[in-house]
Protein backbone atom coordinates (compact mmCIF):
# COMPACT_ATOMS: atom_id res chain seq x y z
CA UNK A 1 0.00 0.00 0.00
CA UNK A 2 3.21 2.07 1.10
CA UNK A 3 4.18 2.19 -2.72
CA UNK A 4 0.36 2.64 -4.22
CA UNK A 5 0.52 5.87 -1.71
CA UNK A 6 3.77 7.56 -3.21
CA UNK A 7 2.16 6.87 -6.54
CA UNK A 8 -0.75 8.95 -5.83
CA UNK A 9 1.33 11.60 -3.57
CA UNK A 10 3.77 12.22 -6.86
CA UNK A 11 0.75 12.22 -9.26
CA UNK A 12 -0.74 14.92 -7.42
CA UNK A 13 2.32 17.06 -6.67
CA UNK A 14 3.43 16.72 -10.70
CA UNK A 15 0.18 18.25 -11.51
CA UNK A 16 0.17 20.94 -8.79
CA UNK A 17 3.54 21.62 -9.83
CA UNK A 18 2.51 22.12 -13.71
CA UNK A 19 -0.84 23.94 -12.68
CA UNK A 20 1.25 26.61 -10.81
CA UNK A 21 3.63 26.74 -13.26
CA UNK A 22 0.50 27.58 -15.86
CA UNK A 23 -0.78 29.90 -13.61
CA UNK A 24 1.91 31.64 -13.16
CA UNK A 25 3.16 31.73 -16.36
CA UNK A 26 -0.32 33.63 -17.21
CA UNK A 27 -0.65 35.88 -14.25
CA UNK A 28 3.38 37.10 -15.38
CA UNK A 29 1.86 37.44 -18.85
CA UNK A 30 -1.20 39.19 -18.21
CA UNK A 31 0.00 41.73 -15.28
CA UNK A 32 3.10 42.52 -16.99
CA UNK A 33 2.86 41.71 -21.00
CA UNK A 34 6.63 41.21 -21.05
CA UNK A 35 7.78 37.99 -23.01
CA UNK A 36 8.28 34.88 -20.72
CA UNK A 37 12.21 34.29 -21.10
CA UNK A 38 14.22 30.48 -20.08
CA UNK A 39 14.88 32.31 -17.11
CA UNK A 40 11.36 34.12 -16.33
CA UNK A 41 10.19 29.69 -16.65
CA UNK A 42 13.02 28.86 -14.01
CA UNK A 43 12.22 31.24 -11.68
CA UNK A 44 8.18 30.40 -12.42
CA UNK A 45 8.93 26.58 -11.65
CA UNK A 46 11.45 27.26 -8.38
CA UNK A 47 8.48 29.17 -6.61
CA UNK A 48 5.89 26.26 -7.94
CA UNK A 49 7.35 23.27 -6.41
CA UNK A 50 7.48 24.42 -2.75
CA UNK A 51 3.82 25.54 -2.76
CA UNK A 52 2.59 22.19 -4.72
CA UNK A 53 4.52 20.26 -1.86
CA UNK A 54 3.12 22.56 0.67
CA UNK A 55 -0.35 21.81 -0.98
CA UNK A 56 -0.34 18.19 -0.82
CA UNK A 57 1.65 17.73 2.34
CA UNK A 58 -0.77 20.42 4.45
CA UNK A 59 -4.14 20.57 2.14
CA UNK A 60 -5.04 18.10 0.47
CA UNK A 61 -4.66 14.87 3.59
CA UNK A 62 -7.77 13.06 1.81
CA UNK A 63 -7.10 9.32 2.80
CA UNK A 64 -7.61 8.05 -1.22
CA UNK A 65 -6.12 4.47 -0.24
CA UNK A 66 -8.62 2.79 2.39
CA UNK A 67 -5.83 1.38 5.07
CA UNK A 68 -6.58 -1.50 7.62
Amino acid sequence: MARKRLEIFLEFLVFGIIMGVVEDVIAIKLATGQPITWHTLVVIVLVAIPFAFIGEILVDRHDLIKTK
